[in-house]
């Protein structure tokens, strides 16, 4: 936080990437040893834009108003909006990378989650990403609606979250495993590479594949691209460039991503 405004490059990427920034910037620094002080922020890809388009924010009462280099999001509606306001140019922004959304249960799935249906029944609590913020909740609702039409989707979304048994996040899905190693919820969904990330680290989860058919893997795209006005443009192109090597994309795809470019 401290050095953002002196960083030879700043980053603002998708939260679900937190567990990837430390071997993909290590591979990177090894090809630019040159770009020493990267500073990144892995927050839901809509409160970036919001900082971005406010120039700035407030952390612990210090106000960061760098802009980003190169921001990351899963949404194309973001980079759109960026180019409205001319702070990207249309032909900048590309695709580089997908995931899937899964459910997270805890060990041995006690609350027999069996499929996407399951998450209507009463007793079930839901772990809920906050479409307010964080772009996977508008997949986790196309899956809703692809399982049982809009029908699931207001039983979900609304009626469970007025009885008290869908929860949504407060900023990021990443307390969802939290919510499930202490109890208080029975499922979520989330990216599949948060299942991995979880299992890594000997979190008592499981997974219950959705299909290949509900869990979105054909419609979750990841957009990258440079700010326009940025301090440093030259280090934030050759990220872009490294973003759409083998070497970066077979990273991700070892964290469960599911690479856009060849590896």
């Amino acid at each position: 936080m401290e050095f953002a405004d002196s960083a030879d490059l700043v980053l603002f990427v998708a939260g679900n990437q937190f567990m990837v920034m430390g071997e993909l910037l290590g591979a990177f620094q090894r090809q630019h040893p040159s770009i020493n002080r990267i500073f990144y922020e892995t927050l839901p890809p809509g409160l970036e834009l919001k900082q971005i388009l406010a120039g700035g924010a407030l952390f612990r009462d210090k106000l960061l108003d760098v802009r980003p280099d190169v921001y990351a999001s899963v949404s194309e509606t973001a980079m759109k909006q960026l180019v409205k306001k001319d702070l990207i140019s249309a032909e900048d922004y590309f695709l580089y990378l997908h995931n899937r959304i899964v459910l997270m249960v805890p060990k041995g799935n006690p609350a027999k989650i069996n499929s996407v249906q399951d998450l209507a029944r009463s007793e079930v609590r839901i772990s809920q990403p906050n479409p307010e913020y964080e772009d996977i909740a508008f997949h986790i609702i196309d899956m809703y609606r692809d399982a049982g039409g809009d029908a699931l989707v207001h039983r979900i979304m609304e009626e469970k979250r007025a009885e008290g048994t869908t929860i949504l996040t407060v900023v990021h899905h990443r307390e969802t495993p939290l919510r499930i190693e202490r109890g208080t919820v029975d499922v979520g969904p989330v990216w599949s590479t948060e299942i991995k990330h979880a299992k890594q680290n000997k979190l008592p989860v499981d997974l219950v594949e959705p299909g290949e058919g509900l869990d979105q893997r054909e419609k979750i795209n990841y957009y990258i691209c440079p700010l326009k006005g940025s301090a440093n443009p030259e280090n934030g192109e050759k990220f872009l460039k490294f973003i759409q090597s083998s070497a970066a994309q077979g990273i991700y795809e070892k964290y469960g991503f599911v690479p856009h470019f060849s590896t």
